[in-house]
């Protein structure tokens, strides 16, 4: 077992991988605002440590649940709050943390969870268990409901919403910004973020199918591999499609109808620029999707191709709220492209995306208040003692 690192530590207990982009997520944040904390993920003892990689802490599986592998497990660790993520309780564990006075956090629990079979048989060990944590976040009211009806107090339960990676963008140079709105002059734009060479040509057909009835339009290519870019300059020139290179400082000309740009950093203009954004690496198989968080929290509408593994929960959540739409090929691209850069379609999109980022970030903010507050309690107590 790794030596202790020194100074707080906060042990992350994750049932299932699922939740663990979110938990590095908050991890991160919490680390960029006490840079001395360490963290201590604790994953399941039927899983294997290293197919887990924390981009902070260390990983661990979790001790059986008896009364001395347990005190072993927090005598050897000490650490200064827990944050258990869904279900799967431990009894003798949770006994022992709540006995050895660390604050326990309970987030993200769902009914289905708690009525597991081993809990409806013993429902007092499941409320024993439950009143051991300082707070519960319930994944939705129905479950906030059922807690409560156990015999926990209301004020230790609170109902929300899942934790999610939250978008986090770095802030823009707003004299860059208002400088590169001059340039394009208002013409409609759309973006194609992190785009592979295999949807090179799915993203140029369709823009060449919007260009028919949107004349001005210009569309901003960012390539996933900046080594792409070059190629793709000369397949423009190819398909007769005047482009410029952001990269290499060529200027957006009236007559522009492509620009290529392939720094991610620039994706942070690209998205306040862009009222609708394609993200890439979705059309074909192999790279899963990515995070499309930035770009809705930036107030970019969103479509995405088919797969998207990687982030199907955030899509799904997107989609459900009129903030993203699915697409499957070059012709249903080119189609959205011009039904969503109409007068106010892409806005009601972009709203109701910026209404989802805003949610997750509260509840990543929200909690990290509650540990940070933890945090210091715990603090000034071993201080006057």
């Amino acid at each position: 077992m790794p030596d202790r690192p020194k100074g707080e530590l906060i042990w992350i207990h994750v049932t299932d991988r699922s939740r663990f982009p979110a938990l590095c997520d908050l991890s991160q944040r919490l680390i960029s605002l006490r840079p001395e904390l360490s963290l201590l993920f604790t994953i399941p003892a039927e899983t294997r440590v290293d197919d887990w990689i924390a981009p902070c802490g260390l990983i661990s599986v979790l001790p059986d649940d008896h009364p001395a592998p347990a005190r072993r497990f927090l005598d050897h660790w000490r650490p200064d709050l827990c944050l258990w993520s869904g279900g799967a309780l431990k009894p003798n564990l949770i006994d022992e943390t709540a006995s050895s006075g660390i604050p326990m956090l309970l987030i993200d629990i769902t009914e289905r969870e708690l009525q597991a079979r081993r809990h409806r048989w013993l429902p007092d060990l499941t409320r024993t268990m439950l009143d051991c944590f300082d707070m519960i976040l319930t994944n939705g009211e129905a479950t906030a409901r059922y807690v409560r009806r156990v015999g926990i107090s209301p004020t230790k339960v609170r109902a929300s919403s899942p934790l999610q990676v939250s978008a986090n963008p770095a802030p823009w140079s707003e004299e860059e910004l208002v400088e590169t709105n001059a340039t394009l002059g208002g013409r409609p734009v759309w973006l194609s973020a992190w785009t592979q060479p295999k949807e090179f040509i799915s993203v140029l057909t369709a823009h060449r199918h919007a260009l028919r009835l949107l004349h001005r339009l210009l569309l901003i290519v960012h390539v996933a591999d900046p080594d792409e870019a070059g190629p793709l300059r000369t397949r423009l020139e190819a398909m007769d499609l005047r482009c410029a290179d952001w990269d290499a400082g060529d200027r957006i000309e009236d007559s522009t109808q492509v620009v290529i740009s392939a720094h991610a950093e620039d994706l942070g203009l690209w998205y306040r620029i862009s009222p609708l954004t394609f993200m890439g690496s979705s059309l074909e198989f192999g790279t899963g999707g990515r995070d499309p968080l930035t770009a809705v929290a930036l107030g970019s509408a969103l479509l995405y191709g088919p797969n998207v593994r990687s982030f199907m929960d955030t899509y799904v959540r997107l989609a459900s709220a009129g903030a993203a739409r699915s697409v499957r090929d070059a012709e249903a691209l080119g189609r959205e492209v011009v039904d969503l850069l109409a007068p106010d379609a892409a806005a009601r999109m972009a709203l109701a995306g910026w209404q989802v980022a805003t949610e997750t970030a509260h509840l990543t903010d929200e909690l990290i208040d509650m540990v940070q507050d933890r945090l210091d309690r715990r603090k000034a107590v071993h201080a006057s003692t």
